[in-house]
């Protein structure tokens, strides 16, 4: 089971985000986003940030780091881990199965993630038995999409998905989240798309927009 930093809005939680980082980054990362987003008390949140495994990253010289997937290059064609991504996939189903231990029903769940962690969400979430109560997916895009055809679950065909982007990321270039957008909404996904004058990062507009999402699936 991975380790997790979680923070919750109030007593007795109805309802949970596991929010995953970047690579990078560690569960700490959106820890202060919290407070930011001003959800009412009740019903009370339960934030769970796990911490990726540590692992040599090949594009950064086999650095190693926190990370869901190798990334073999920053340049060119993306060739994807797909061994790290399934791999990780399979921890975030673990983490999934203790919130629903804990009381948390799967569509009360919003599965959340930004850059590296945005593609584990995408991918685990659009795969995920049960239906969930949505899919967040911040300055990233779909990985090993073309196996999704035949893996996507049923349950969550149409499960709200939140996608966000900077317009000026230079390490995602925006028009690779785009490209992922558009391949969502053919196979028929409902997508709730916004971008902003940004870099690789989370702006406070886009706070306030992740805030009022949050609102209208788990309220």
């Amino acid at each position: 089971m991975l380790e997790t930093v979680e923070l919750e809005t109030g007593p007795r939680p109805t309802a949970a985000v596991v929010w995953l980082h970047g690579l990078g980054a560690d569960g700490y990362d959106f820890e202060p986003i919290v407070p930011e987003l001003e959800l009412p008390a009740t019903p009370a949140v339960r934030f769970v940030f796990p911490h990726a495994p540590m692992r040599p990253i090949t594009a950064n010289g086999g650095v190693v780091m926190r990370g869901w997937y190798d990334v073999l290059s920053f340049e060119g064609v993306r060739r994807e881990d797909e061994a790290g991504v399934r791999a990780s996939q399979a921890s975030v189903e673990e983490l999934i199965a203790r919130e629903t231990a804990r009381g948390i029903a799967p569509a009360r769940l919003v599965l959340a993630g930004f850059s590296q962690g945005g593609a584990i969400a995408l991918h685990t979430g659009l795969r995920h038995a049960e239906r969930l109560a949505g899919i967040m997916a911040l300055s990233t895009y779909l990985p090993l999409a073309p196996t999704l055809a035949t893996e996507a679950s049923a349950a969550n065909r149409d499960v709200p998905i939140f996608m966000a982007h900077g317009r000026d990321d230079s390490l995602i270039p925006v028009e690779r989240a785009i490209t992922s957008r558009e391949a969502l909404r053919t196979a028929g996904y409902k997508i709730e798309w916004h971008d902003y004058a940004t870099e690789h990062a989370v702006s406070s507009e886009e706070i306030e927009d992740i805030a009022g999402w949050l609102r209208r699936v788990l309220v």
